[in-house]
């Protein structure tokens, strides 16, 4: 059995098995918000939980609670990471799940077809960052907002969950 020290929890009150409440030790180095002091003379002696760097996104999006009271490290995340959103706001339906901390969305449009007079069913897929704050599903619906370059390919972060799961692949304008 590993040894706790005083601002490591294993779990909090709330939300059992829910990925934010999680212990935040989960990879082989040691994990921590490069903002925050552990080795506080007060806080070890009181026992008190260590401060948490928690900042609001803005653009009229709510801080997570599970953000504010998590003990997840997550330098990719919005509120508790260093990544700042900006550009492009876009709404679509998650299609994977299987990447750790990284989802599909499928963006669904109409192109117009010029010689026929009609429209064609087009679609997008876009890979988004998802911080340990949200339980998502395939075929839940999310707004993600751009970010600077994360991965390879991923541009974009959860912000919001618009509804749950309704269904699987469907092209949803209609």
């Amino acid at each position: 059995a590993r040894e706790q020290l005083p601002h490591q929890l294993a779990t909090m009150q709330g939300k059992a098995g829910h990925p934010a409440y999680m212990d935040a030790q989960t990879e082989k180095a040691f994990m921590k918000q490069p903002c925050v002091f552990l080795n506080s003379k007060k806080a070890q002696a009181s026992k008190t939980r260590v401060s948490r760097m928690v900042k609001s996104v803005g653009l009229g999006f709510k801080t997570p609670q599970e953000a504010k009271e998590g003990v997840y490290i997550d330098k990719k995340c919005p509120w508790a990471g260093a990544v700042s959103i900006r550009g492009k706001l876009l709404r679509g339906t998650v299609v994977s799940t299987k990447m750790k901390r990284t989802i599909i969305i499928r963006r669904d449009y109409l192109h117009y077809v010029k010689k026929y007079n009609r429209y064609e069913k087009r679609h997008k897929n876009v890979p988004a960052h998802v911080s340990p704050v949200f339980k998502l599903n395939q075929g839940d619906s999310v707004i993600v907002g751009q970010c600077r370059p994360l991965s390879k390919t991923v541009r974009f972060n959860v912000l919001q969950v618009v509804s749950e799961a309704s269904g699987g692949k469907k092209f949803s304008k209609f």
